[in-house]
């Protein structure tokens, strides 16, 4: 599991289902691990041994909406039968040269427990802070087709599968 959040150039190309736009549309434009907090820091793809509790982890990914940012992964836990994650953005995002989120706006939180030898129970959170642009929110199903695109490319499944969580 801990291979799949540190393949950060695997995201790039996620779909999800636009509900503004009535199709299938492209998430991620691109996504790469960083060795640091600037761009120009780029590297290959974190590996498990990497991923260690304590570990704080920085990529950068381009949106379709806001556009290029800089997030910070704080691995909270790395065990046999538990891993918690918590990401947010650590660069100001963008839409149209409108700033939509100062640093730190943007939060996700994962929560993967293995069940058995196969299974895993996941559960993520995302919170948009007050000090977001209101156009962040407000597209309650939106938001949950990006959370299964995300859900979906974690555990292999297409994330243009048909039928869309929300239209």
């Amino acid at each position: 599991m801990l291979r799949h959040f540190g393949a950060i150039s695997e995201l790039a190309g996620m779909r999800y289902w636009s509900t503004t736009h009535k199709q299938w549309k492209t998430l991620i434009v691109d996504a790469r691990a960083l060795s640091g907090l600037q761009t120009n820091q780029r590297r290959d793809d974190f590996t498990p041994d990497e991923m260690r509790e304590g570990k704080v982890l920085y990529f950068e990914q381009v949106d379709n909406l806001s556009g290029k940012g800089i997030y910070a992964m704080h691995i909270l836990v790395a065990s046999a039968d538990r891993i918690v994650i918590e990401v947010e953005n650590v660069s100001t995002m963008h839409f149209l040269f409108v700033t939509v989120s100062p640093p730190g706006e943007m939060q996700s939180i994962y929560f993967l427990d293995r069940e058995s030898e196969n299974v895993w129970r996941y559960y993520a959170m995302m919170r948009i802070g007050k000090n977001a642009n209101q156009t962040m929110t407000g597209n309650e199903s939106s938001a949950i087709n990006r959370a299964v695109a995300f859900y979906r490319s974690q555990v292999g499944i297409p994330t243009d599968q048909e039928p869309p969580a929300a239209r």
